[in-house]
């Protein structure tokens, strides 16, 4: 595909570096360690170049790689008992790109969503945060859509009766 050109890899690259970033931040909610998860994503991208079947749009494929290499990196993360960073961090760091909400509120979306399991908190990032549809998010995670879109569905409700309280003030 790219066969070595660089300038088709940096065009590669600085068309995607942005979502794949943002994708590693808001799952792995620590900048150095998004970076490192972009960085390493793209280097598997690059080196796989000729296992992309063309099944998905290639940002797809890249969106992919991107969440597994974050995924592995939160889990060595806890595996090494580092503290894990909440998303509050990530909602701070993005509220120019969100409307304007409560800050009671957006901290304690950015809360609930930390404490989902990571199924239903991927599922909720890709699809509500970064715009996924179904189908995208079912190649980038291996599973069929059903499966997404009742993981949406389940961490919703989670979500929900975690903020029941707040709703009520």
């Amino acid at each position: 595909m790219l066969a070595g050109d660089r300038r088709a890899a940096r065009v590669l690259y600085d068309a995607h570096v942005l979502r794949v970033h943002r994708v590693a931040y808001r799952l792995t909610g620590d900048e150095p360690l998004a970076q490192e998860c972009t960085q390493e994503a793209f280097v598997r991208a690059f080196t796989r170049l000729d296992r992309f079947r063309g099944d998905a749009a290639l940002g797809t494929w890249l969106t992919r790689i991107a969440v597994t290499v974050s995924l592995n990196a939160i889990r060595r993360r806890r595996r090494r008992g580092d503290r894990e960073v909440g998303l509050d961090e990530v909602v701070q760091l993005h509220a120019s790109e969100a409307p304007a909400i409560e800050p009671d509120l957006r901290e304690r979306v950015a809360r609930a969503i930390d404490a989902l399991p990571e199924i239903y908190r991927t599922t909720v990032v890709l699809h509500d945060v970064e715009g996924y549809t179904h189908a995208e998010i079912a190649s980038v995670l291996g599973v069929p859509e059903g499966t997404c879109k009742t993981r949406l569905f389940v961490a919703r409700r989670k979500l929900r009766e975690m903020l029941a309280d707040f709703v009520k003030e």
